[in-house]
């Protein structure tokens, strides 16, 4: 197996790195250490128990990064590597010590080209490798093309799964709800579609629906309620910020704040009856991706906030208040091109850059 070894890595209960730096924030100047680098594409982490934790690569590797050292996981799910497509998301889920097992999200191979899917498997305790790998659901109907997979995973309080699909760049797809394309799913463990889904035995129907109306989900996270929120890509204009409930329809393509890349209109405007509106939205878009609710337990002062990554120009975004505002850009060399970003148990923030290929953690400046 080739190793992989990096100049930084700092445990997420360690002492700091030689070469951390600082950002300036709200709260005051925050540490910023590298935690691994050199990465290809990384695009979700999972923070394990032990204090190692999990990087996913778009073209299909996961390395297990402990010790000072990266290495590939082996048994990961063939996926296919294509535009936004690949290996995408990665969740711990709450009895990990106890189940060894993990979530992956990917673009799984489909007649008529790829599609979202979920697999679970068993994490050996060396780390280096997975068992009794199984897909347990994959988004119907597959489609060809690069786009919108949307594709992240979050486990609910009830221990059930919620999976982001994006619409595959075919709009209309979005409203129609006998396919899982535009939508956020809801699961069990195993797959299998829990009784108090909204469509249940509804006709013509995908059971697995919770919402629908999405076009490219690819920031998902939990308040201290357990109510999930989600950042979406909108087309020019009309990123969104939503507040996710049970059956509701969140309108893409019939109403969006954006335009077509072409500058024409999408739509019939930004509201009509029956739909829900974002509870925040950027004009210019900011390309969100990833979404962290945070705590407050080392920063007191930001409980409740969300935080989105931008990956488009280079920050991270601190939303707060009612109405939901963005409040604060955090930003610097670190945070170009931000595609996930996490709360570690200690309540240190965790996010990717994709653009400097590496995992940063925020902490108290000390």
């Amino acid at each position: 197996m080739t190793v992989r070894v990096f100049a930084i890595l700092v445990f997420m209960f360690g002492t700091g790195s030689a070469l951390a730096d600082t950002l300036k924030t709200s709260a005051g100047n925050v540490q910023v250490d590298t935690m691994v680098e050199d990465l290809d594409t990384p695009w979700a982490i999972g923070i394990l128990p032990n204090g190692a934790f999990l990087v996913t690569e778009r073209d299909g590797e996961l390395l297990y990064v402990a010790e000072g050292k990266a290495n590939p996981v082996r048994g990961v799910p063939k996926v296919v590597a294509n535009g936004q497509g690949g290996l995408l998301d990665v969740t711990i889920p709450k009895d990990f010590d106890q189940s060894r097992e993990i979530f992956l999200t990917f673009s799984k191979s489909q007649r008529g080209g790829a599609g979202t899917a979920i697999a679970v498997a068993r994490l050996s305790e060396s780390g280096d490798r997975l068992t009794n790998l199984r897909a347990i659901f994959e988004a119907l109907p597959g489609g060809s093309g690069g786009r919108h997979f949307g594709s992240r995973v979050v486990e609910a309080t009830d221990g059930t799964l919620f999976v982001t699909i994006g619409d595959r760049g075919d709009r209309p797809q979005a409203q129609d709800r006998t396919n899982h394309i535009g939508t956020v799913v809801r699961i069990n463990r195993d797959g299998s579609v829990p009784a108090d889904n909204p469509f249940v035995g509804q006709a013509d129907i995908r059971p697995e629906i919770w919402s629908y109306g999405h076009r490219n989900p690819q920031g998902a996270g939990l308040d201290a309620q357990g109510q999930l929120w989600t950042s979406e890509h909108g087309a020019r204009g009309g990123d969104e910020v939503n507040l996710i409930r049970p059956g509701l329809n969140y309108g893409w393509p019939v109403i969006s704040y954006g335009k077509h890349y072409s500058g024409q209109s999408i739509g019939e405007g930004t509201a009509k009856d029956g739909m829900e509106q974002p509870r925040h939205y950027w004009d210019p878009s900011i390309a969100p991706s990833g979404l962290l609710v945070y705590s407050g337990k080392l920063w007191p002062q930001w409980a409740g906030d969300i935080f989105v990554g931008s990956l488009k120009f280079n920050y991270i975004a601190r939303l707060s208040g009612a109405p939901l505002k963005e409040v604060e850009q955090i930003k610097g060399p670190e945070t170009e091109r931000v595609r996930d970003i996490v709360e570690a148990p200690d309540g240190t923030i965790w996010f990717i850059s994709v653009g400097q290929g590496a995992v940063f953690r925020l902490s108290p400046d000390t």
